[in-house]
């Protein structure tokens, strides 16, 4: 028994350790460029670290360039997100901070998106490391072309899936159908040859089944 209990501790161990690790994966993906007007729109910026880099000090800038190419600062992150204290009317009460706790994930959210909202947006993400001997920076921009439309655009890779799926569903009933009447049948015939075996069995004389002839000498 105590066997048992060290085997199942040492796996739960063993788990909770491949959860942390897991937590600490980071995946860096590009943004979605297409937002639809009335919709809100999740502006994705990544930013990963190196398990030396976790205790660095992060500071976030968000700009966004216009059609008349003007650059304005939107949002920031410096200890925590803050709108700029001077941001334009646009811009006001409408981005969101949608990053994550440990910093690697530095998204903001437009809500309510417009068609003025149509431009370049700028993530310049600043990171501060402090080791023993010297001090280090680094610095990363990711750049967001977003357009906004009226309604979605048709996703033909979407479509094209979702008839795959169908089409694949339609073949495995198919199949399973065929997988039914074969069985069905080879036990129909299991059935019959038996039924014939008792048949035959039972059409031999009682004489003949109590005296089966007599035994072979040498």
């Amino acid at each position: 028994m105590a066997t048992h209990m060290r085997v199942v501790l040492h796996l739960l161990l063993l788990f909770l350790f491949a959860v942390q690790e897991v937590r600490l994966v980071c995946v860096d993906v590009d943004s979605d460029k297409e937002a639809i007007v009335g919709r809100a729109m999740k502006l994705t910026c990544i930013y990963c670290m190196k398990r030396e880099e976790i205790s660095a000090e992060t500071k976030v800038e968000w700009s966004y360039i216009g059609p008349d190419n003007r650059t304005v600062i939107i949002y920031l992150y410096d200890n925590k997100p803050q709108e700029p204290e001077d941001v334009e009317l646009q811009w006001k009460g409408r981005l969101m901070w949608n990053g994550s706790k440990d910093l690697q994930d530095l998204s903001i959210s437009i809500q309510n998106v417009t068609l003025n909202d149509t431009g370049k947006y700028i993530c310049k993400v600043s990171r501060f490391f402090k080791f023993d001997a010297f001090e280090h920076s680094a610095i990363k921009t990711v750049e967001i072309d977003l357009m906004v439309k009226t309604k979605a655009s048709e996703d033909t890779a979407a479509k094209y899936s979702e008839i795959m799926m169908y089409v694949l569903l339609v073949f495995l009933t198919f199949w399973l159908l065929v997988e039914m009447v074969y069985c069905y049948r080879k036990i129909s015939k299991s059935d019959e040859l038996a039924q014939d075996t008792a048949t035959d069995y039972l059409a031999i004389p009682s004489e003949n089944k109590e005296n089966p002839g007599p035994a072979v000498t040498e």
